[in-house]
């Protein structure tokens, strides 16, 4: 049984080493895994882990339970786990059980399930506060209350019981928005198998082909490397590109029309993520090329703005400053640049943020801001830098140019230097692209 194709026990320890020592000696922190989801009946959707207990554990079972308590006489990392099973594992799969934990896992101490009613209370017996998440499993939250008032029901006898419950988030959350070596080598293999999936997407691509056939060609590529799609596959022929989070994929391309394709590969618990639009039969038309170059000017700008220092809004607003004079230049906007800036005219063709945190996550986690102000970007984080313009039908369009929906999206890491793009390899100028998908 392995723990990680990259990451190892001592990973994982370190990691819950740096938790310890935030949250000090009068406080614990507890970290439920996630539980399998109902899909039909008997049947569960696939089983995803919680990206907090995993980036704690690299345990991906579910139901489990991962408790922080610093210098506690039974072990400062504690694992509750399912217990071992021989006629569930025979239909089910293997469990680590309790033995599995300590020795794959490095933690200090192990229990089954079944024990954490009676364990819960005399781990925090003596703490002041209690980090776990906040809001997100009702049923957690009322067993975390039922082993608070078990603990409180001894405040008489001189035990002392947590009086606050802080949100885990605080403490793991801005970790994991700092990628260490080991993490972007897992992240770069995330963005390698990506890549491949979007170039077998283009070469899959032709009139007549269904959405549905490109999404296979995706998830059949990140299957046969070993991983499994981040999110749900968007393929958007002609106008569905419009619509931002398509992902019916079930319309014919058509000849002449634009694809979207917005895909990512999840490797080793990390995410790729990649948007690429390219013409249906092979060859962009003039108007198509016009409209994607703005587009493409705007991705680099934005990405020429990734930089140690640079507050995380930079790269948007460059990205607005190249879309909004190219919207003009098409005859779409009417105006002083700067004037329709200010009053974000271009919000009708680009209505969302040019990207976003990237990591275990699609959507990662860590702060946009910091005291009210856009966060400078620091070394080793990694985003997505992700422009786009979406032209409606509007009888103000023209008629070349409507329902046209373009985007492009790069994985980019932020480095002591600059940035990298960990997504390079993915085709996307005209000419690349033209020569990548077949030319009908």
């Amino acid at each position: 049984m392995s723990i990680h194709p990259v990451l190892n026990k001592k990973h994982f320890a370190k990691r819950r080493k740096r938790v310890l020592a935030a949250l000090g000696e009068q406080a614990v922190a507890i970290i439920p895994a996630a539980s399998e989801q109902l899909r039909n009946r008997d049947t569960h959707f696939p089983f995803r882990q919680a990206s907090d207990f995993r980036y704690l554990t690299g345990f991906d079972e579910p139901d489990a339970f991962l408790v922080l308590v610093p210098k506690h006489e039974l072990g400062s990392c504690i694992l509750f786990v399912r217990p071992r099973d021989a006629a569930r594992e025979q239909w089910e799969g293997r469990r680590a059980g309790v033995a599995g934990a300590l020795k794959l896992y490095g933690v200090d101490q192990a229990f089954t399930l079944d024990e954490m009613d009676a364990k819960l209370p005399e781990l925090l017996a003596g703490r002041e506060q209690v980090f776990a998440p906040l809001g997100e499993d009702m049923g957690f939250a009322q067993r975390l209350f039922g082993w608070l008032v078990a603990v409180r029901r001894l405040q008489r006898t001189g035990v002392k019981a947590p009086g606050t419950w802080q949100d885990s988030s605080q403490l793991l959350h801005e970790m994991r928005l700092f990628k260490d070596e080991d993490e972007l080598q897992v992240l770069r293999e995330a963005c390698r198998i990506s890549e491949l999936g979007h170039v077998a997407a283009m070469r899959a691509c032709r009139p007549g082909a269904a959405e549905y056939a490109l999404e296979a060609e995706l998830l059949h590529t990140f299957r046969q490397h070993g991983g499994e799609t981040a999110f749900p596959s968007i393929v958007a022929g002609g106008q569905n590109a419009c619509i931002l989070h398509y992902t019916e994929n079930r319309d014919r391309l058509k000849k002449g029309e634009l694809v979207l394709v917005d895909a990512g590969c999840e490797w080793g618990g990390y995410c790729g993520d990649i948007s690429r639009t390219y013409p249906v039969s092979g060859r962009f038309s003039s108007a198509q090329r016009d409209v994607y170059s703005v587009v493409l000017a705007a991705q680099q700008a934005a990405i020429d703005a990734v930089r140690p220092g640079a507050s995380y809004d930079q790269p948007h607003q460059a990205a607005v400053q190249v879309l909004t004079e190219g919207l003009v230049d098409l005859k779409l906007l009417k105006g002083k640049v700067s004037k329709l800036i200010e009053k974000e005219a271009y919000k009708r063709f680009y209505m969302h943020r040019t990207g976003h945190w990237l990591g275990m996550d699609t959507h990662d986690v860590g702060n946009y801001k910091v005291d009210g102000a856009w966060r400078p970007l620091e070394p080793g984080m990694v985003l997505t830098v992700e422009p786009g313009l979406y032209i409606d039908a509007g009888r103000d369009v023209p008629k070349e140019l409507r329902n046209m929906g373009i985007r492009i999206e790069d994985d980019v890491l932020v480095t002591r230097e600059g940035s990298e793009v960990l997504t390079a390899a993915a085709p996307k100028t005209i000419e690349a692209l033209e020569e990548c998908v077949p030319n009908e």
